[in-house]
């Protein structure tokens, strides 16, 4: 890949991207631009995009910045073994790796399926398996609130939208954790999650019922059951880890900055300016890969060679000081951010509606069950999972006043 001699590649894994992004993306910024030149794990090169205006010109052009990854000019020096080859893979028959009216298609199914979900059980849902993940540690008066719930409960309600049985919840989590944080090396979750995902479309293809899956296969364009296993294996990363850690994150705001005291009062505006915040500026989707160039262009003032790789840096973008002219945190109801995305590929709108339905009643449901609920630990020692890609809490350890468990059991 090109880049001026002076712009020497910053390596991806990097501690201050994990302890301090904020800092680490404008000291890219200073020093590159709005693109900058990266390396990812095994010295991969690829370029970073934190601009604002060049995120826009990247997702909305998708015939210039393609999604179809055997463009890619670096295969030929990636081995088998390399740890994000889960995350940047060969092209797979998936809604991810299509394009223009046929991507169009595909998204109208999945949209047709979501929409379906009436919100008024998911709600109901959600607060069940909430209940019943608090009645598991409320007699305790400490827990770790991010892995004993955050990292449960959006999983187990996708679980029931698409048609699992509960039990599998937690080996899914497993799966999808390993496989976000490159520590899948042997490949193990990814072959979990297939399996699953195959064993329950052959069980809906025989015997339909009232879930996502089987309106997905209903759909009159017909597709197979390995394109509908793909799509849901999408669906399932792209709509636990993200959902887990904007609750962790907004729980964490909520708990350290005094401005949203008043929510754990019962305040339920502060609960929904939180979220907000946290999308703006600790959002759970931090660098996502990604598009390759289909031809030789320039962005941002650098040559891009066809088949380079572009992470979309989301974060990045968010904190863009040519749009962000005035630094004060976003809690409004200003949602110009790019968490869920933009163009033909940003997050389908009722997979957000779900998202923020789950994130916002688990939230609540903390709040309501706990609510003298406090940091069990200062607020300088939490850390995050080191990863690149997403950024969530290694763990929200926290303590309250023991209360008995409302009766539920985990099912």
């Amino acid at each position: 890949m090109s880049t001026t001699p002076t712009s020497a590649p910053v390596p991806l894994n990097g501690p201050l991207l994990h302890s301090d992004p904020a800092r680490a993306y404008r000291e890219m910024r200073r020093e590159h631009g709005s693109v900058v030149p990266v390396l990812l794990d095994g010295d991969v090169p690829a370029w970073l995009v934190l601009g604002y205006r060049e995120l826009h010109q990247v997702t909305g052009d998708p015939v210039r910045f393609s999604r179809d990854p055997d463009l890619w000019n670096q295969w030929d020096d990636i081995p088998e073994d390399w740890p994000l080859r889960a995350m940047i893979s060969r092209k797979q028959p998936s809604i991810l790796h299509t394009v223009g009216e046929q991507h169009h298609r595909r998204a109208t199914m999945l949209v047709n399926a979501l929409e379906s979900v009436n919100p008024f059980e998911l709600r109901s849902h959600t607060e069940k398996f909430a209940d019943e993940l608090i009645d598991g540690i409320c007699p305790r008066g400490t827990a770790d609130i991010v892995t004993e719930f955050a990292m449960r409960l959006p999983v187990r309600v996708l679980a029931w939208l698409f048609g699992f049985d509960d039990e599998e919840g937690p080996g899914l989590v497993t799966a999808l954790n390993d496989i976000a944080d490159g520590r899948d090396h042997d490949r193990g979750g990814q072959i979990l999650l297939l399996t699953s995902m195959t064993r329950l479309v052959a069980a809906r293809r025989a015997e339909p019922a009232d879930d996502v899956v089987s309106r997905m296969l209903a759909d009159p364009a017909g597709y197979t059951d390995e394109e509908v296993v793909h799509d849901l294996t999408v669906m399932l990363g792209a709509g636990h880890l993200p959902t887990a850690d904007w609750i962790g994150n907004s729980l964490r705001l909520m708990l350290t900055d005094s401005r949203f005291a008043a929510s754990l009062f019962g305040g339920r505006n502060s609960v929904a300016e939180a979220m907000n915040e946290v999308l703006w500026e600790d959002t759970p989707n931090q660098n996502v890969a990604g598009r390759w160039a289909s031809r030789d262009t320039r962005l941002g003032g650098r040559r891009i060679r066809a088949g380079d790789l572009l992470l979309l840096g989301l974060q990045g973008a968010n904190a863009d000081p040519q749009v962000r002219t005035d630094s004060s945190a976003l809690t409004g109801g200003n949602h110009a951010h790019f968490s869920f995305g933009h163009g033909e590929h940003r997050c389908p709108f009722p997979a957000q509606e779900i998202a923020e339905v789950i994130a916002r009643t688990g939230i609540e449901i903390v709040l309501d069950r706990l609510p003298d609920i406090d940091l069990a630990v200062p607020a300088a020692s939490l850390t995050r999972r080191p990863s690149p890609f997403l950024r969530g809490l290694s763990a929200l350890p926290v303590t309250f006043t023991p209360t008995p468990a409302l009766g539920g059991t985990l099912g």
